[in-house]
């Protein structure tokens, strides 16, 4: 059994974002699924950007502005997010109080290396 609690797990911090790795591509052999707790300060962002893996996300608490491809919408708390291969995205909390929502993406991804080397590092356009 593999259990990963949010307030122990590694963690990444940047720009009013913290991202939680909930799993990973090596933490369980052969998993085709990764997870990541992500919260958002009020007027913070995640950088727009594309991977290969499908993914969703799903609201937890607050809300704020999602783009996918050349859409963007206002998302609340109880929505899922889906998000095709290769789209284009990210969020904004564009409210007054901490967005957090679950990312879960398939095949599952080596999220270290995501955020410290690819699509997720700070100087990401």
């Amino acid at each position: 059994m593999y259990i990963c609690n949010r307030d122990t797990a590694d963690h990444r911090q940047r720009n009013g974002l913290i991202s939680r790795f909930l799993l990973s591509c090596d933490d369980v052999a052969g998993t085709p699924l990764s997870v990541t707790w992500v919260t958002v300060e009020p007027g913070s962002r995640q950088v727009l950007h594309q991977h290969p893996e499908i993914q969703v996300y799903v609201i937890l608490q607050g809300g704020g502005l999602m783009t996918v491809g050349g859409e963007t919408r206002q998302v609340h708390t109880g929505d899922l997010i889906y998000i095709p291969s290769n789209a284009k995205h990210g969020i904004e909390n564009n409210t007054d109080s901490v967005l957090a929502y679950l990312s879960a993406a398939t095949p599952a991804a080596d999220l270290r290396k995501v955020y410290d080397q690819e699509h997720l590092t700070p100087d990401a356009h």
